[in-house]
This record gives C-alpha cells, sequence and structure tokens, in this order.
C-alpha cells in the first residue's frame, strides 16, 4: 500500500504476528502467532514484557503516526526485549472489522 492509504483520519485496528523466534521463548511464542489490538482490547496471548514494551508503537501506528524511517507505513516490526531469547512481531494497520 501506498503511505496515502495508510494514514488517514479514523484509527486502526493493528495486527501483531510473531515472525522471528530466537532460542526458548518463556510464553512459549511461536511464528504465526497473532496478537489483534482493536482500541478495546487486545485478543491473542502475548507476554506482558513484549506488550509493554511495543505498546508505544502499537497506540501511534493505531492513530496514524508516520514514520519516516519506515519504507511502508502499514507496516512495522518490534522486538521483544529479551536478548537472550528475543521474539520479533509484525505490526500491520488493518481496517476495523
Amino acid at each position: 500500500m501506498s503511505d496515502s492509504d495508510c494514514i488517514r483520519d479514523a484509527p486502526w485496528q493493528i495486527l501483531c504476528r510473531v515472525i522471528k523466534q530466537e532460542g526458548t521463548c518463556h510464553e512459549k511464542h511461536k511464528v504465526g502467532d497473532e496478537i489483534l489490538f482493536t482500541g478495546d482490547e487486545v485478543k491473542g496471548r502475548i507476554c506482558i514484557s513484549a506488550l509493554y514494551s511495543m505498546l508505544p508503537k502499537v497506540y501511534a501506528m493505531r492513530y496514524n503516526a508516520r514514520f519516516p524511517w519506515l519504507r511502508d507505513q502499514c507496516v512495522a516490526t518490534h522486538t521483544c526485549p529479551d536478548g537472550k531469547n528475543p521474539v520479533t512481531f509484525e505490526l500491520v494497520r488493518v481496517q476495523s472489522q
């Protein structure tokens, strides 16, 4: 999608998908796991450390922040703070259902 498709007046839902997992994740996240941030709730399992560290980015994406370092404003990545067992998530702006 183009940048203009990803920045709008209405808020987004944010789909969070595990795209990479190294080591042994305490919460057992696996590649392909999905979490949906709807604005009212979080649907899916996510460890508290990953959740706490990614909330500012999820909130910014939900409310149409523009990140100049992203090639695609619809998609960002986030890695949990566990340096020995990192899990990388892809955050995607999706239409509200």
